[in-house]
């Protein structure tokens, strides 16, 4: 897509809010230079060298010192002219440094300006851009990586290696078409079909480790739930590594939804431990109740927690809390306090629901149920694995309806028309991960989603 260059000159704060030694401002436009020698009264540095400045209000009077680096277009970040001033971290000072730089001629960055101005300048794609905001907010090592795997160009390379081929086909297709005389029917010698079904391969292949990016990112949402006083919140202190939630003896202690972000075998997780179900009149475990249901019903996975001690039957207590949740990919049946029992930890089925029995207190069966989750999920992270996100995997399914579509056509039909029609759906579709064509409120979104300053 072809967008014009930016006219204005933006500025924002780039270091997260609170005190610190250094805040940093950008600034990035035509303007940058000449508002950062105004603001220091100075010539500034030369370029990608670090100047000691003052910088000075409209009276001449020293609001801060630091450092002022320069970043020439079209070699810097946005590909403008860039300027980074370093001083001091006070959120006083820096609020105060902005609104001179607005003064001076800047205007305020939007959410993402910075990143949306280095893709429309052609400095990066759109997946890479994505891919900042997804190493900023990387809750795992192996999400990190895999961000920065994206944001090097990993999966763009992917995605337009596909892309090349998908194009090459329908060359051959519109050739077929356009090429009717011919004696040889392109459209029936096998070459075109063996091309398609080489794409829908590659892409498929691309669909599988995006789904682990996608995983890496977003994680699993894990709630525990059951009677009060089954050990949700001990065995919710198990998983995590530490004692979050409060354990008692007395039934009802936990009576809000408590949250717990931890990673397993690698799987970001969100685990939530929400209060007991059970009928009350205390008005406040009635809120928490509410919440536990809401939760329910948005989780990837049920963890049904029950006291193995009490002879309890969990199918009937699944019935009783998850009426019409209940379903065996969905969830999981925890005999919990197998330590007061003869029975041993073990993972195992119970009417097609898979049965773990564990200890949380001796923390046996644990590794077990750890296991279960991240294979639920279908976590398998590879070496090469990077960051994707859901629009990424909603692409390439309808790039997959697409090809499925262009195989009948190709196939049942002969109709090198609507085949042709497909294709060019397919390669658009495919081209909306990378921002080859991409829809201006399409982007308008996924930069509103950035932080102020990137």
């Amino acid at each position: 897509m072809n967008i014009p260059a930016q006219n204005t000159t933006i500025a924002a704060i780039a270091t997260p809010p609170g005190r610190g030694g250094v805040g940093v401002i950008r600034l990035s436009g035509p303007k940058a230079y000449a508002i950062a020698e105004a603001l220091t009264q100075k010539v500034l540095p030369k370029a990608r060298f670090a100047g000691f400045r003052q910088f000075l209000d409209e009276h001449n009077e020293v609001m801060d010192e630091g450092l002022v680096i320069c970043f020439p277009n079209p070699h810097s970040f946005t590909g403008e002219d860039v300027v980074e001033l370093q001083g001091h971290g006070g959120p006083i000072i820096q609020n105060t440094l902005l609104a001179r730089l607005l003064e001076l001629g800047a205007t305020a960055a939007k959410a993402g300006e910075f990143s949306m101005r280095a893709f429309e300048n052609g400095k990066m794609d759109l997946v890479q851009a994505e891919a900042i905001a997804d190493l900023i907010d990387a809750t795992s090592q192996a999400a990190a990586r895999s961000a920065v795997r994206s944001l090097q160009g990993a999966f763009s390379a992917k995605v337009n290696a596909v892309l090349e081929n998908l194009i090459h086909l329908r060359l051959h297709v519109e050739a077929a078409i356009d090429f009717p005389e011919e004696e040889i029917d392109f459209l029936a010698d096998g070459k075109i079909l063996t091309l398609l079904e080489g794409v829908q391969s590659a892409v498929q292949n691309v669909q599988q480790s995006a789904r682990q990016g996608q995983l890496l990112r977003e994680g699993l949402q894990v709630v525990i739930a059951g009677k009060p006083n089954a050990g949700k919140s001990s065995l919710l202190n198990a998983l995590a590594g530490v004692d979050r939630a409060i354990v008692t003896d007395i039934a009802g202690t936990t009576r809000d939804v408590l949250h717990e972000k931890i990673t397993l075998n690698g799987l970001p997780i969100t685990l939530t431990d929400t209060a007991g179900l059970r009928e009350t009149g205390d008005i406040v475990e009635k809120e928490g109740i509410r919440r536990a249901i809401k939760e329910i019903e948005q989780a990837d996975l049920l963890l049904l927690v029950y006291d193995l001690s009490q002879g309890e039957d969990p199918l009937q207590l699944a019935q009783a809390y998850f009426a019409e949740h209940i379903e065996p990919k969905r969830l999981m049946l925890i005999a919990n306090k197998a330590d007061l029992t003869d029975q041993k930890a073990e993972l195992g089925d119970l009417n097609g629901f898979r049965h773990i029995v564990v200890s949380a207190k001796q923390e046996t069966g644990v590794q077990a149920l750890i296991d279960a989750i991240t294979a639920h999920a279908g976590f398998q992270p590879e070496e090469d694995t990077f960051i994707a996100r859901t629009r990424h995997l909603d692409a390439m399914k309808r790039t997959q309806a697409y090809l499925v579509e262009a195989h009948e056509q190709l196939t049942v039909y002969h109709a090198g028309e609507l085949v042709a029609e497909s294709l060019r759906l397919a390669q658009n579709a495919l081209g909306e991960i990378t921002g080859d064509f991409s829809a201006d409120d399409l982007l308008g979104e996924i930069f509103g989603s950035f932080c102020i300053g990137k």
